[in-house]
């Protein structure tokens, strides 16, 4: 029962009024910084806050509007063909009324202004955030790199962590994302631009899933250069005007000049996150962030406000969009007894006839992911010239909302029949394109998009020409699929409001509770013999928590929660069926158990690598693994420790960061030191990886007396009996460090049950055996299979904090379904012509089980007898056409990809390159 009170500021501008035409702004005499663009360029007093702004209004700066500071001018009310300013609007209260708060206003970037010595105020130094807008489509260069004097650079540094690890302005937190966006970026400007780049960093924290392989491809496909060393400052020649960096290295000090200089700025606490907290009694910590726990990530200390994403810590775009969906599930939790009552069922207008071949297009720039390649003007007139096409028109962004409402209006006005939008992938998009048709009373499979980005503008980037011909190619295509597409229609059918948790460790029973605490029955099931997964080897949290507690109050909860069936020492043998109504068989206690769930959660965890043949690990006893070390820790007895980062990881046969070891290694380090302060403690290592607030463990680790030595791939340590070797570069010599206990560091390696479970509900794994999301960065817990999600370690390795929250994110995405009174099924599916159907069984391949034989009575003109004919459950069938290529009669059809349909795109493609080489 909170309160919300919030104060709309006046815009000066009618939002029921305003089309987002433009006029006002192109009138406007008023120019002003451009904010926004982080300052680089003008925009005016009235303006549009940014190119896909929701809603499409426009706004008026009343501290730079003539009229309103000073009572003159007011050219854009006299121009507004609307009458949509309005100079007398004023600022406004609302309350809100809400039974949950999420707070997620995100960071505020550091001002590089505070740092003078790197000269920010010099216009060939910019930030991150400028590099971004510089290199964007809708940016004040149109995607162009150019210096402030219009030149090309032909040399650009980047210096990182402007604004982070600096204990001496206050910002002592890595930003967690700055490593890897320095390097997107680098790739970007490559791609478009050549030139030679350079990275100074102290770390290359690439920790996420598939950041090492990026990090290595930047360097040996792209080129990049990585130079270990953090310029104090940037110089700039006095003659010149030129800017350069003096940095030191392992081979002394060094200065190179530089075209262009980009300052990988941080990642803060925002003022108004800040301000927010402190309204509603939350508790900050001494840099701003708002506090949560390592076992509660998404949840304050106010019961009913949640958090999610950048307030409470600096991090990465799947983990901010896996604490979104985990905040819900808490808040869901919460007001489930009222779930659906202030629900409103959206309305569709009627469908309106196909017969009429009315084909509407759409060819999108993506901004420069295709503009800068395809000749999109080029691509608008040929689409033209097709037969049935009536309307194209090119956009800058046609997933954005303004161009949703124009596709929209189009189908209305030109009364289209069909639509195509040429843009990007229909994994992600395609739904909310047919979305947009059946708002404007269009059946949603007479859409096609024609994927002239990932098919196209990536892998051409260099064939411009043939980019563009590539693009009509593929465009023609999916206007002739589209002429014959016919409208399908789903169906509503009822589902297993239940879900079943494969893995009984902290990820899964943080998942089984959540949906459980929304109302949903929910069976666990588990290998071993008892719940806790990998967390049984652990004893201490990184805030000193003991783990064995945590975890018996956890498990108490999962043994007497009314809505959880647990299910140890036992395994699933056998999965079938499509979300809402998949069935198991499952064996437990040497007997066999069928379960009805609506959907999954895969949470079967990851184990510890056994470095056997590293470091001695099999020849000496005091050479042990950090999970070996924690259930030992509290009695050991030894003269010194050498702690080994990277054994087994970021190598050929594991190239991934398994992203948790530095933070444990560290973690111990300070328990050690602070249990046994006589103790010496080593930690050899190549990147030390503690990123976002786990700095402030680095940091204290250094405080108490660990060492901390970096050693290259290429000499690594060597583990003698009474001491350790190892290379320093800094010094340019051989250690010896005499110990008598040496901690191996290795990386988790995916479950031996991934591959099997993978087989049981089709979700495939990636190169490195973890289960693969639907979408690493938009659906970080989604499976491609529909129903099934990901939890915890199988996915990645992730710290405690990160398992919760995305255990509670899968939780969330699991609820979406079982909340629902009724799925949809059908539309693109197989069928059976049982006219020519002969029976022989061979659909029978399916991967979903969706076919089967029936008996049906035939009667041919001597005798009636009982035969075999197929028939295809829609419930099941997910259309991949694997019984269509089967069928050896042509009997299976499928829907919306008829052998016709294909035929006439393979012949259009002919033709034309025919008719061209003629």
């Amino acid at each position: 029962n909170f309160v919300i009170r919030i104060k709309r500021k006046a815009r000066y501008i009618d939002e029921n009024k305003c089309t987002g035409c433009g006029i006002c702004v192109e009138k406007c005499p008023s120019k002003v910084a451009d904010e926004f663009n982080e300052g680089i360029g003008k925009r005016k007093a009235v303006y549009l806050p940014f190119p896909q702004a929701i809603p499409r209004v426009m706004t008026i700066d009343a501290e730079h509007c003539l009229y309103l500071s000073k009572g003159k001018c007011g050219v854009c009310k006299k121009v507004c063909p609307f009458d949509a300013v309005n100079y007398e609007q004023e600022d406004k209260i609302e309350e809100i009324n809400a039974g949950a708060l999420i707070l997620s206003q995100g960071f505020e970037a550091f001002d590089a202004s505070m740092l003078e010595q790197y000269r920010p105020d010099h216009p060939d130094v910019i930030t991150s955030l400028q590099l971004e807008r510089l290199l964007s489509a809708s940016g004040p260069t149109v995607g162009k790199i150019v210096k402030a004097d219009g030149t090309i650079p032909k040399r650009m540094a980047f210096i990182q962590c402007v604004g982070s690890r600096n204990p001496n302005i206050g910002r002592p937190n890595c930003s967690a994302v700055c490593c890897m966006y320095a390097t997107k970026e680098a790739i970007v400007v490559k791609e478009h631009q050549p030139m030679d780049i350079t990275i100074f960093n102290i770390d290359i924290r690439a920790f996420g899933k598939g950041f090492e392989e990026f990090y290595q491809k930047a360097m040996k496909e792209h080129g990049i250069r990585y130079v270990r060393s953090r310029p104090p400052a940037v110089y700039v020649d006095p003659l010149t005007n030129k800017v350069s960096v003096r940095y030191e290295t392992e081979d002394g000090i060094k200065q190179e000049e530089f075209d262009l200089i980009v300052l990988s700025i941080g990642l803060g606490a925002s003022e108004s996150s800040k301000r927010l907290a402190e309204l509603a009694g939350v508790q900050l910590d001494e840099n701003g962030y708002i506090i949560t726990s390592q076992t509660s990530p998404v949840e304050t200390n106010i019961p009913g406000i949640f958090v999610c994403g950048t307030v409470n810590a600096p991090k990465d775009i799947p983990d901010t969009v896996a604490e979104g969906s985990g905040a819900a599930s808490k808040a869901a939790s919460l007001l489930s007894s009222t779930r659906g009552t202030l629900v409103s069922k959206k309305e569709y207008p009627p469908e309106k006839p196909a017969d009429d071949l009315r084909i509407g297009v759409i060819v999108c720039r993506c901004g420069v992911n295709i503009g800068s390649i395809v000749d999109v003007p080029k691509v608008v007139e040929y689409a033209k010239t097709l037969r049935g096409v009536v309307y194209a028109k090119e956009e800058t962004y046609a997933c954005s909302v303004d161009s949703q409402e124009s596709m929209k209006k189009a189908i209305i006005e030109h009364n289209l029949t069909r639509f195509v939008v040429a843009a990007c992938t229909p994994r992600t998009h395609e739904p909310i394109f047919q979305e947009t048709c059946r708002d404007a009373g269009l059946n949603p499979y007479l859409f096609e998009i024609a994927n002239i980005r990932e098919h196209c503008s990536w892998v051409h980037q260099k064939e411009k020409e043939k980019a563009t011909q590539k693009a009509k190619d593929i465009l023609r295509m999916s206007v002739i699929k589209a002429a014959m597409n016919i409208p399908l229609q789903t169906q509503k059918l009822e589902f297993f409001k239940k879900a079943l948790v494969i893995g009984g460790g902290i990820a899964g029973m943080t998942s089984a509770i959540d949906i459980a605490n929304n109302g949903f029955q929910v069976y666990i099931v588990e290998r071993e013999k008892q719940l806790g997964g990998f967390m049984r080897k652990i004893s201490t949290l990184p805030d000193g928590r003991d783990a064995s507690v945590i975890l018996k109050e956890m498990i108490s909860k999962i043994e007497s929660h009314p809505n959880i069936m647990v299910f140890t020492n036992s395994e699933l043998t056998k999965v079938e069926g499509s979300v809402g109504n998949f069935k198991a068989i499952l064996k437990t206690d040497g007997k066999e158990v069928e379960l009805d769930f609506g959907v999954a959660i895969i949470a079967t965890g990851a184990t510890e690598f056994q470095p056997h043949a590293y470091y001695s690990y099999d020849q000496y006893d005091h050479v042990i693994t950090q999970s070996q070390l924690e259930q030992s820790i509290s009695s050991i007895n030894a003269k010194g420790v050498v702690m080994i980062q990277c054994v087994g990881a970021r190598e050929k046969e594991r190239p991934y960061c398994s992203r948790i070891c530095c933070a444990v290694a560290v973690k111990n380090a300070i328990r050690i030191r602070e249990m046994y302060p006589e103790i010496p403690v080593f930690v050899l290592y190549r990147d030390m990886r503690t990123y976002g607030i786990l700095e402030n463990m680095y940091s204290k680790a250094k405080e108490l007396g660990t060492i901390f030595i970096r050693y290259n791939e290429e000499h690594p340590p060597v583990v003698d009996k009474d001491h350790v070797r190892v290379y320093d570069e800094l010094l340019g010599q051989e250690l010896i460090i005499p110990c008598d206990l040496v901690v191996l560091s290795t990386p988790l390696v995916p479950s031996k049950e991934a591959m099997r479970i993978g087989e049981l509900f089709k979700v495939p794994l990636d190169s490195n055996g973890f289960f693969l999301e639907a979408h690493i960065k938009l659906r970080p817990v989604d499976c491609a299979t529909d129903g099934v999600f990901l939890a915890g370690t199988a996915q990645w390795p992730k710290l405690i904090s990160e398992t919760i929250a995305q255990a509670s994110a899968a939780a969330s995405r699991a609820c979406t379904i079982l909340s629902k009174d009724s799925i949809e099924v059908g539309g693109v599916i197989a069928n059976v012509d049982e006219e020519i159907c002969i029976g022989c069984g061979w659909c029978l391949l399916c991967p979903y089980n969706a076919t089967s034989l029936k008996d049906v009575k035939i009667t041919t003109e001597e005798i009636v007898y009982i035969g075999k004919k197929s028939q295809v459950n829609p419930t099941l069938c997910k259309g991949c056409g694997s019984c269509v290529v089967e069928c050896p009669t042509g009997a299976m059809k499928m829907s919306h990809f008829t052998k016709e349909q294909i035929q006439a795109m393979i012949d259009s493609l002919m033709e034309e390159h025919e008719l061209q080489r003629i």
